[in-house]
């Protein structure tokens, strides 16, 4: 190879190597912009009728008109729906008369055991704002299916079970689109300006 071909080939490696990093940047910064606003949303949701913890019939509709956050797990679980609810309730706390703004749903993926009243039962430890919602087999099955959550029964031995399930909070804007996650045990400071984000673009 001559000093001239060997000169190309220098130069184009380096262009490629520009090109490479402008497109990263641009990516970074469209993501950074474009996300919050909803504007990559996923599509994810559909029809649902399942009731609260107190017997009211919640559907749909109920997601509309406000930024909410939906959290599947289960109230046997043993550490991380506690956790996980533990955390919500906290940032709602911190984020004050804004966390008013916010809908917050607790969404079972054991309806055989979390009737509506073991629901309230549980929910009482956690920020009253948490509502809990329940439901046939096939009605929590297909919410499932709507929003993606993997959830799986794991037999215990003796007729227990347990349930392994997405662990991350759903975040959607004021028209039920989805907009991101809030990952399990994700620290205060990344949640609250992650929901602070979401409650001021909702």
């Amino acid at each position: 190879m001559n000093a001239s071909t060997l000169r190309t080939v220098r130069i184009a490696a380096w262009l490629a190597v520009v090109v490479l990093a402008v497109l990263l940047v641009w990516l970074l910064a469209f993501n950074k912009s474009e996300v919050g606003r909803g504007v990559l949303a996923v599509h994810m949701g559909g029809p649902f009728r399942l009731a609260d913890q107190s017997g009211a019939t919640v559907t749909q509709a109920a997601l509309k008109g406000h930024p909410s956050l939906l959290y599947f797990g289960y109230t046997y679980c043993p550490d991380v729906c506690p956790t996980t609810l533990a955390n919500i309730s906290k940032w709602m706390g911190d984020l004050g008369s804004d966390a008013d703004k916010l809908k917050v749903y607790f969404i079972t993926v054991d309806p055989e055991r979390d009737t509506q009243q073991v629901m309230a039962a549980y929910l009482q430890a956690f920020d009253p704002r948490i509502v809990g919602l329940t439901g046939s087999r096939p009605a929590i099955d297909q919410i499932l299916k709507d929003y993606r959550v993997y959830s799986r029964k794991v037999d215990a031995g003796d007729g227990a079970y347990t349930m392994d399930h997405t662990a991350s909070i759903y975040l959607l804007d004021s028209n039920a689109r989805f907009v991101g996650t809030l990952e399990y045990q994700e620290k205060d400071k990344a949640a609250l300006a992650k929901l602070r984000t979401l409650i001021a673009r909702s």
